[in-house]
């Protein structure tokens, strides 16, 4: 753990990191919709140490063909690779939207079966769960994002 921001920290060793003594952020994040929990692996990014400070949060769940979308509250700049085409389990911040996005499957805006955003994306967690369930999903739904122990 991190003493100054109660960050669950590791050091791998040489064979798996490269680096002797490396530091490695083992952040995670979930998040409940209804019956639906999701667990996040957090990247080293800007965006997700701000997604983690601003956790614990809860937003009104709005869905776009196959995304889920949900305001957070954080102020994110567009990171230098950022994009509008994820990948399944790929989690998202929408700066322009202020909102966080998970695509499962094609939005009104995609091209056969890619997931493509409104607009450019820092991608900032992955997530290894089952995304359909995703389906269940809908507008108005409450989402509470909140950090977890692994």
């Amino acid at each position: 753990m991190h003493p100054d921001s109660r960050t669950p920290t590791n050091t791998l060793p040489t064979s798996q990191s490269g680096f002797v003594g490396r530091r490695v952020k083992l952040r995670q994040m979930q998040m409940n919709m209804g019956r639906v929990i999701l667990t996040l692996a957090l990247k080293d990014t800007p965006t997700a140490d701000a997604i983690w400070q601003a956790a614990p949060f809860e937003a009104l769940a709005n869905t776009w063909g196959d995304a889920v979308y949900f305001r957070a509250p954080a102020a994110v700049a567009a990171e230098s690779d950022t994009r509008d085409i994820i990948q399944s389990g790929e989690i998202a911040f929408w700066p322009a939207g202020n909102a966080i996005a998970i695509g499962f499957g094609p939005t009104p805006l995609s091209e056969a079966s890619e997931i493509r955003l409104p607009g450019a994306a820092n991608v900032f967690a992955t997530c290894t769960d089952d995304l359909r369930a995703l389906k269940t999903i809908t507008d108005g739904m409450l989402v509470r994002v909140e950090r977890h122990s692994p």
